[in-house]
């Protein structure tokens, strides 16, 4: 051969397990810290990470009254889509930013 050691192949399932747990609420942590060295996860841990803080903010707003009453359901429902998003994003092995947090994610550096 060419002196290199063959290595065996990533499965691309262990991969998008560990990415997939981003979108899950708090679950996020996880992915952050185990895989802080691989870009993909990486990539998805900081998008779960914005999509946590907005979660946490909307049931803040819940609070306020006839506001919060009904744009917080309103918050959520976006939320769980983009949830839904991301989660499709890592079956299908794409690091496509989220609509509006995508951006925010970007700004994390770790």
């Amino acid at each position: 051969m060419n002196g290199q050691t063959p290595q065996a192949p990533v499965q691309k399932q262990d991969k998008d397990l560990i990415a997939i747990l981003s979108y899950l609420g708090i679950l996020f942590l996880i992915p952050l810290l185990v895989g802080k060295d691989k870009p993909f996860v990486k990539f998805h841990a900081k998008q779960g990470l914005v999509l946590f803080i907005a979660e946490i903010a909307t049931t803040l707003i819940t609070w306020i009254p006839i506001i919060g009453w009904i744009g917080g359901p309103i918050l959520y429902i976006i939320w769980i889509v983009f949830s839904i998003i991301g989660i499709v994003n890592v079956v299908s092995g794409k690091q496509a930013p989220l609509p509006i947090i995508g951006k925010l994610a970007d700004k994390f550096k770790f």
